[in-house]
């Protein structure tokens, strides 16, 4: 595993550097359906990232935003899942708030997740049963008896369209940031308490970041209360979720099911 690990941060790292050839410069920008924006930097990494894992890496599946879905992942023990850039909005609007996600999936589990911002430079990964690092250093999930007293990290684009505003009131502080990815990393960390999600999300979004999270001794449930699983045939997670440390996320689910 820590040969993968090692494959999958320097691979981060280079399609960082290939990602930031274009930060606040000119590229290309095309619809990939309502608000869904992908740029020549999600491009470029992702023909980067797929031709370095998997010649390293042949017979492990292949999944990626920016790829055409091949069902041949379903029959693989192994799988890279990738979001080449994610955060793609803040990218465009010039936010630091994006990263390289890589995931390496076993039989449904992430057993490596890597996640990389190239502006700030901040490095998280994890590999199943070794911890959850940022850079150097290894840290867990923050522990609070409270949600009062609890920062939840949630999306820009929920929170400006009124989404939060019935839960306002149970949290310390509702902090909008980017990257689905990058949040789960940095609620990892202990930056923050909760992440939370009311929208669904693709698996590319949060592999990774559910590794990372899964390591600090938290964990990842859909609003329905169930745990992720990976590599499915319908990429789509509904209809929402909740991560960070194991009783914070269960006093959180309580709350989004009284109303």
């Amino acid at each position: 595993m820590d040969n993968d690990l090692k494959l999958a941060i320097n691979a981060s790292l280079k399609a960082g550097e290939i990602i930031m050839q274009y930060y606040c410069d000119d590229y290309e920008i095309k619809e990939k359906g309502y608000h869904n924006p992908v740029t020549t930097a999600d491009n470029e990494a992702d023909t980067y990232l797929k031709s370095t894992l998997m010649s390293a890496r042949p017979q492990y599946g292949w999944l990626s935003e920016e790829t055409v879905d091949s069902k041949n992942r379903l029959n693989k023990e192994k799988v890279w899942i990738v979001d080449p850039l994610d955060g793609t909005k803040e990218f465009i609007e010039g936010v630091p708030q994006f990263v390289v996600s890589i995931a390496l999936v076993e039989k449904g589990i992430p057993i490596i997740g890597v996640l990389h911002n190239p502006v700030t430079k901040e490095t998280f990964h994890a590999a199943k049963g070794e911890g959850a690092y940022l850079n150097q250093g290894q840290y867990r999930c923050s522990i609070k008896d409270s949600t009062r007293d609890m920062v939840i990290l949630n999306s820009r684009s929920e929170t400006r369209r009124g989404l939060w505003e019935p839960y306002k009131k149970h949290f310390k502080e509702l902090r909008p940031i980017g990257s689905v990815a990058y949040k789960m990393g940095l609620t990892a960390i202990g930056k923050a308490d909760i992440f939370a999600t009311l929208r669904p999300k693709n698996e590319w979004d949060i592999c990774a970041g559910t590794c990372l999270i899964n390591e600090a001794g938290g964990k990842v449930i859909n609003l329905n209360g169930k745990e992720i699983t990976f590599n499915n045939q319908k990429t789509l997670i509904e209809p929402g979720l909740i991560a960070g440390y194991n009783l914070s996320v269960e006093k959180t689910y309580k709350i989004f099911n009284e109303k």
